[in-house]
Order: structure tokens, then sequence, then C-alpha cells
């Protein structure tokens, strides 16, 4: 199992679920997001309250927080932000702004600064989403967002040749945004909510921590996949 672990958006869902499986396993976990995490803190979470919209401040803080770390064994790029979904008539362009910002932007300088003062760092997974090439109505911001991830892994992919990069789509998880996205009226518009409604209480959609378990295990696999590829957990 890797030791020292990096995760972004550790406060809730599957961050939060990835933060709590690897310190029970006994990792080294550093962690950032806007809320603070009490209870992953009580248990060993290195941690520093980082907003990703905030380039400027947020840089600074993660730099503080992995200062005097000489490697990472896998860095999880988590944090992301889903808008609200409706047509992209619609949508207003400083929310699509934001999304841009935390989904992408933020995991380049997030990056920059991982790599920054010669750290060395086996693996990367930046968590993607199905979203990213169905372009699904009504997901605009976020599938136009996870697609420009995928492609920014892939870029820095080109760049890190000692360190493997992959988009890695998850799956359904039961988390805060499935809440609002359940919760929405039924909209012929936007077809795959009536499939996750149907998924909302079963196994076909877990929660963050039974989420993470799947996910700690199938990390391994995708180093076998060349760097910078897209990989879904439902079909390894």
């Amino acid at each position: 199992m890797a030791k020292r672990i990096c995760i972004t958006g550790v406060s809730s869902g599957l961050g939060y679920g990835l933060a709590k499986v690897y310190l029970e396993l006994g990792a080294e976990v550093y962690g950032c997001s806007r809320r603070t995490p009490e209870e992953l803190i009580a248990k060993g979470l290195h941690f520093t309250r980082v907003d990703l919209a905030d380039a400027t401040a947020g840089q600074h803080s993660f730099n503080e927080l992995i200062k005097g770390t000489d490697h990472f064994d896998t860095v999880i790029l988590n944090a992301g932000k889903l808008g609200m979904i409706r047509d992209m008539a619609d949508c207003q362009l400083d929310d699509l702004r934001e999304t841009m910002e935390i989904n992408v932007w933020s995991n380049k300088w997030l990056l920059d600064t991982l790599f920054d003062a010669n750290r060395t760092i086996t693996q990367v997974v930046g968590i993607s989403s199905g979203a990213s090439l169905s372009g699904s109505r009504g997901w605009n911001g976020y599938s136009i967002s996870k697609a420009a991830l995928n492609m920014l892994i892939k870029v820095y992919s080109g760049e890190y040749l000692n360190t493997h990069f992959t988009s890695f789509a998850p799956g359904l998880i039961d988390t805060a945004m499935q809440d609002y996205l359940t919760g929405l009226p039924k909209d012929p518009r936007f077809k795959p909510l009536d499939i996750l409604k149907k998924a909302k209480g079963t196994d076909q959609m877990p929660n963050g921590e039974a989420c993470a378990r799947r996910l700690i295990h199938a990390f391994p696999e995708l180093l076998e996949l060349p760097s910078g590829s897209y990989a879904d957990i439902r079909t390894l």
C-alpha cells in the first residue's frame, strides 16, 4: 500500500472516505479542503484549509502544508464542483468560470506546487467522471471541466515521465452531490436523473467510504495503463 498520500477535498464525500481509509491503513495522509474535518485531524491527518477558487491564497496555504516533504506515493486530485443542472443557455459565465477554476485550473497550480523543490511523486490520480465523455444535457460546466481535466492529466504525463498519471472515473457515489441530483424533480430533458434516482440507496451507489475502499484497491491496477490514460472503475 502507498505510504504517503495527498488528497484534495477531504472534508466530505469521496475525499473524506479516502482520507479515513488510508489513515486506518496506517498511511501518512495530507489533505486540504474549504471545511475542516476535525475527526480526520484527530486521527492524524495533516491538514490545511484551502479554497481552490482562490489560486493566490490557496497555493500559499497548500505549499505550507507540504513543505518539508520529499515525496508522495499517491496524489489524488479529488475536489470538484458540480454546479447546477440546467441548459447551457441558462448558465451564468461567472458560475462556469468558477467550475473551471476549481475542477481544472486549481489542479494546475496544485501539481506545480507538488512537483516543486525536486519532490518525487509515484502516482497522480485525477478524479474524473463518465460525464467527461457523455456530455449529457444539463451537466454542461461539469462535463466540460472534467473533459478538460482529462486532457490536463494527459499533458502533465508527457512532462513528468517518472510519475504515472491517470484520469479515473470512480462510478456513482452517494454524496451531497447525489442528494442534490436525486432531489431534483423528474425532467425529460435530463435523462441521467432517472438512472441516479433508481441507483440511490442501492449497492450501485455506495457511500464515500465504501467507494474509497474500492478505489484504493484499484489504484495499483492503474499503473498498468499508459500514463495519461482515462479509466473508469466500471470497466477495469
